[in-house]
């Protein structure tokens, strides 16, 4: 979906009808179709990486699981090259808010994380990072710092992501944040702010 999701961006298509599309064949289904910033956790993907190890000790190629993997991690490096649209061509010296660390919502989790990374990977393009999540503690890394609430987080951001789909992130009011931004732009990555003003990009 992450790979569809990126087509979609990039033919003026609304990924949320290819989403009820797929979802209506009943072979498919319509759970686990969201797109987002990547998937992580604690047991995913190390089970995942196991399952390829465990099959080439024993020669077998897992083709379509290698794939998932290396799309998985492009996922990851498209959303830096969003916030990096977002911010004129280029993250050094700008300031980011990022808004979830857990590597899903209901869970002080990091390892793995979706957004950890992402959060790595902005840091590593000289980006400062300010960061808020409801529950979960952020990793101690230079160039990241982690606000009691979402708005302090995005006080003075030059961009803002949605990295976990905190259910109280979908409450906040779009005037307030654009207010306290430099540049009142978004990228929701879990489709969850309100759809309504000009600060959401998706």
């Amino acid at each position: 979906m992450n790979d569809l999701a990126a087509l979609c961006e990039r033919v003026s298509a609304d990924i949320d009808d290819v989403v009820r599309g797929l979802g209506s064949d009943a072979r498919i289904g319509s759970s686990f179709l969201a797109p987002g910033p990547g998937w992580g956790g604690s047991c995913f993907p190390k089970d995942t990486r196991a399952l390829v190890s465990v099959a080439s000790d024993f020669g077998v190629d897992l083709p379509l699981i290698d794939a998932s993997l290396e799309s998985n991690e492009a996922s990851f490096s498209r959303v830096v090259e969003t916030l990096r649209e977002l911010c004129g061509g280029a993250l050094e010296g700008k300031v980011i808010a990022v808004w979830g660390l857990a590597f899903k919502s209901g869970t002080d989790d990091v390892r793995d994380s979706p957004a950890v990374n992402i959060v790595k990977r902005l840091i590593d393009r000289g980006a400062q990072v300010q960061a808020f999540d409801p529950v979960a503690k952020a990793p101690n890394m230079p160039g990241l710092v982690q606000l009691p609430t979402a708005l302090q987080a995005a006080a003075g951001a030059d961009a803002l992501a949605v990295l976990t789909e905190w259910p109280e992130f979908a409450d906040v009011s779009p005037q307030e944040v654009a207010s306290l931004m430099n540049s009142p732009v978004a990228f929701d990555g879990r489709r969850i702010l309100p759809q309504t003003l000009s600060l959401i990009h998706i």
